[in-house]
């Protein structure tokens, strides 16, 4: 029997959950007491470095951590924000009008459009992309119009087939190192797509969560590195991958002080900012946390080697990158992407992550996600090499 209740056209305008197909499966080999390896969810296993953790025990008994706080962030905060920007990136930004913090990228990523698009804006999404830039878009009342990140081009857009559609946009999302492709971008493609937006006045918005995740040098760069990057564009800064604190909820923003400021706005009106106690213990991890990424990024790149001989071994291509921890991977001829993502858990009891969730050009391939522990690791691949 339907409810009296209706959705509002926002949230029936979001493409349906298609993983809860997934999540059915999943319990249901679970409850037959199968054991299952699930390498779809991006969140990372390991937990947050023990120095993190006891900053933050003694931050929780500070009272004035127990009011509101700042709904930018803390100056201290913020400060460090921008000392990180400046000794891994070699950019100078603001704290006091170039910085805020954020409850987790993701958030701020959401409420961006809230600040900038007007109903009926257009906006371009990459595809396959994180789902939270179309459905911010939409929450906006923008007109989310989806570009193609294709395997011939490495999973770059192609700009100077978007050149046409910039003369009518009002904001561009990128995220480079990439989810779910695990791509990366060379230089030309930011002096390029920075010369764009001075040219037709749009706005940048790249989701950097993964840009600390690579393994080998050169290493991802920062947006803001590149001249004029700053007159148009913000970039998003996520201290769950880097640093292990997803259930932390906390990032931070930085880059066009108008950009930056807009965000302010509307993080003011709807929510009351991040816990002082876990704003001062993410200080402790900016300022002192070199060694401990390091390490992180050691233990992902031994998953990734095992997972990528097994990989070849049953002779399935896999994207080869530098950066995340995700495997971008073809589908076998015969298969679709939920088609294979089945197939793997009934044949070889791994969970994957079908391409289509992230877009239709995410059709033809899965992610693996190398957020499970390494005995969890060594068991897909066996599985793979000897039931695919």
């Amino acid at each position: 029997m339907p409810g009296k209740f209706k959705y509002t056209n926002r949230l029936t305008k979001l493409p349906p959950y298609l993983f809860a197909e997934i999540d059915k499966m999943k319990q249901r080999e679970l409850n037959s007491g199968r054991d299952i390896v699930d390498l779809g969810v991006g969140d990372p296993d390991q937990p947050t470095p023990s120095f993190i953790v006891e900053t933050m025990r003694r931050m929780l008994d500070i009272s004035k951590f127990h009011r509101y706080p700042s709904y930018i962030g803390q100056k201290e905060f913020r400060e460090a924000a921008a000392r990180w920007m400046l000794s891994r990136y070699n950019v100078s930004v603001s704290p006091e009008t170039e910085v805020i913090t954020l409850i987790g990228s993701k958030e701020g990523i959401a409420h961006f459009p809230l600040a900038f698009i007007n109903p009926g804006d257009k906006v371009l999404i990459p595809d396959p992309g994180y789902p939270v830039y179309f459905s911010g878009t939409v929450f906006a009342g923008g007109v989310p119009e989806r570009f193609p990140l294709l395997i011939q081009n490495n999973f770059l857009p192609d700009l100077k087939k978007l050149e046409k559609k910039f003369k009518d946009i009002k904001l561009i999302y990128i995220n480079y190192p990439n989810n779910p492709t695990s791509a990366d971008v060379n230089d030309d493609f930011y002096r390029q797509l920075i010369d764009y937006a001075h040219e037709y006045n749009f706005m940048i918005l790249q989701d950097a969560a993964y840009i600390e995740i690579f393994y080998e040098h050169p290493r991802p760069k920062s947006i803001l590195e590149f001249k004029g990057a700053k007159d148009v564009a913000i970039e998003f800064h996520s201290l769950s991958k880097t640093f292990n604190m997803t259930g932390w909820r906390i990032g931070f923003a930085v880059g066009n002080q108008e950009l930056v400021m807009g965000l302010g706005q509307v993080k003011k009106n709807i929510d009351s900012g991040v816990f002082g106690a876990i704003q001062s213990a993410t200080i402790s991890a900016l300022d002192n946390g070199a060694s401990a990424i390091e390490e992180i990024r050691k233990q992902y790149l031994e998953k990734k080697e095992i997972l990528a001989s097994a990989l070849n071994d049953t002779g399935l291509e896999l994207f080869k990158s530098n950066t995340t921890f995700y495997l971008w991977i073809k589908c076998p001829e015969k298969f679709d992407s939920m088609k294979f993502t089945k197939h793997l858990i009934k044949q070889c009891g791994i969970i994957s992550t079908p391409g289509v969730g992230f877009g239709k050009f995410g059709e033809g391939f899965i992610r693996f996600s190398l957020t499970t522990s390494l005995e969890n690791i060594k068991q897909a691949a066996e599985s793979l090499k000897i039931k695919l």
